[in-house]
């Protein structure tokens, strides 16, 4: 199972949101290119990083993007409000592996088929998903249509993935995210990326038996050191020990 270790960006620092307010950001004292190459040199082989200005309409981080693209050594997954076709293939032409895509996806699919069949294994669409029902705009709005027919429109698009959240685990921890998250991998034509669900070794350990879930997105647990990365990565990369043979 692949972890994406993650940065979120906002006025130029490293922030983690609490149920997804924008407004009241937690600042972590680092420097986002640093972090990056730190995440590097743990051993991770991807790294997801949000633009969160961008969400809001803003001008971004664009120059802090740019160096951690070109300077961090692995290859960076990004997202923050992409709109257009045009914003996708200028950061895609930056070097971005990855584009995520959100709202733009409930909004107007048919810009991001064009964008996946353009980019094949390189568009990422988000699933936001509070008490079953796909959310968009930041979590503000919900859909008119169900997380797993959302998902299934995509069926034959090359996309590279989707990140699926349950939101419900961010405000409160959820016995029924794991389950919910399984069932929406289980029909997905693309990998399933979880976000929301890692904030212990444990946790990573759950997530990687869990058949059709390809990776975890990890942000707030590694900059409070919850987890630590290395270990993070040695859980998920950990192969099944020997079992006995029974006659």
């Amino acid at each position: 199972m692949m972890i994406y270790p993650t940065i979120e960006l906002q006025n130029g620092r490293c922030v983690s949101l609490h149920r997804g307010r924008i407004e009241e950001p937690q600042i972590w004292h680092v420097d986002p290119i640093a972090k990056a190459k730190g995440f590097a040199a743990d051993g991770a082989e991807w790294m997801h990083v949000t633009d969160l200005d961008w969400v809001v309409g803003g001008d971004g981080n664009a120059s802090i993007i740019e160096e951690i693209i070109l300077h961090s050594g692995i290859p960076v997954q990004l997202g923050g409000g992409f709109r257009s076709l045009d914003s996708i293939a200028k950061w895609i032409d930056k070097g971005a592996g990855r584009i995520v895509v959100s709202s733009l996806a409930a909004q107007n699919p048919d810009i991001v088929k064009q964008a996946a069949k353009r980019f094949p294994d390189q568009i990422v669409v988000a699933v936001d998903v509070f008490q079953g029902q796909l959310m968009t705009n930041g979590w503000r709005d919900t859909a008119a249509i169900t997380p797993a027919d959302f998902m299934a429109a995509f069926d034959d698009d090359p996309l590279a993935a989707f990140i699926v959240t349950d939101i419900d685990s961010d405000i409160a921890d959820s016995d029924g995210s794991l389950g919910m998250i399984s069932q929406l991998a289980d029909g997905a034509r693309s990998p399933v990326i979880v976000r929301g669900l890692s904030r212990s070794l444990d946790d990573i350990a759950r997530l990687k038996y869990v058949q059709h879930i390809s990776g975890a997105i990890i942000g707030r647990a590694l900059f409070d050191k919850s987890i630590a990365l290395s270990d993070a990565l040695a859980v998920a990369n950990a192969r099944p020990g020997p079992t006995a043979e029974f006659i």
